[in-house]
């Protein structure tokens, strides 16, 4: 066996165990539930709810993922190795801990005067934002930052040298650049947002047609023993993920998005 043919007997090795988990809900699936579920008000909510805040997160963690991953990737201050290291914590800490601390922050003199003068994070879809934006924006400013390393820095000197401010540097060479880099990290980041629990469960708790997001009301019915009902808003969840992720890959791919 060459080697390619044993790298891509390893690739589609990994694909089966994923393809395997998915086909086995299959065993649970009735028709007939699906549709039922899928329409009620409730399940919609969670959809609403979920694609809104996962949205609104990744925003939020490009708007300072962008700045921060230029800065890290071309700049050499004090203390940038620790701060470049302390974006890996989403990566090396349980969302349930990053919740953890959210909720103990906000229960400290800093996190009461915020929440009482000027908006409730706690059992919230307020929390729910903050939830997702904590546990996505050190991951989008890591993606984005492998995507400008890989930029060489001589085309911003070239750009100044010929009469460009730093910024405009920014604007025109690098950020068009980076273009594609970026565009893969937001669905990322959005996927990564769509799919939090740990965290959004322990700072907004799981009231329905409140703060139940999908991957919350997932656990809800299996806590119930629901199995079904589990069945389909994994399901539910594992199509709007793969779909937009595959749906951006063929525009990338057919230079849709190109730079």
């Amino acid at each position: 066996m060459t080697f390619k043919k044993l790298s891509i007997l390893f690739a589609i090795s990994v694909f089966a165990l994923y393809a395997g988990l998915i086909l086995s809900l299959f065993y649970f699936f009735k028709g007939p539930l699906f549709v039922e579920t899928l329409f009620s008000e409730r399940t919609l909510f969670s959809i609403k709810i979920s694609l809104l805040a996962a949205t609104i997160a990744t925003l939020l963690s490009l708007v300072l993922a962008i700045p921060s991953a230029y800065a890290l990737s071309r700049f050499d201050f004090k203390g940038r190795n620790i701060i470049d290291t302390i974006l890996e914590l989403p990566m090396i800490v349980s969302p349930a801990a990053l919740g953890a601390m959210l909720l103990i922050f906000f229960n400290n003199p800093v996190g009461v005067w915020i929440q009482d003068e000027y908006a409730q994070f706690v059992f919230t879809a307020y929390g729910i934002v903050l939830a997702q934006f904590v546990t996505t924006v050190g991951v989008a400013a890591r993606l984005i930052k492998s995507a400008m390393d890989e930029i060489p820095q001589r085309y911003e000197d070239v750009a100044r040298s010929l009469g460009a401010s730093p910024a405009k540097a920014f604007w025109t060479v690098t950020l068009p650049l980076s273009k594609n880099g970026i565009i893969a990290a937001s669905v990322l980041t959005w996927a990564k947002a769509l799919g939090e629990f740990g965290a959004t469960i322990t700072i907004a708790g799981s009231m329905a047609m409140k703060t139940e997001t999908l991957p919350v009301a997932i656990f809800m019915r299996l806590a119930s023993a629901d199995i079904d009902g589990t069945v389909v808003l994994i399901l539910l969840l594992i199509s709007i993920g793969l779909a937009t992720l595959y749906g951006v890959r063929l525009l990338m791919k057919k230079g849709h998005l190109s730079a």
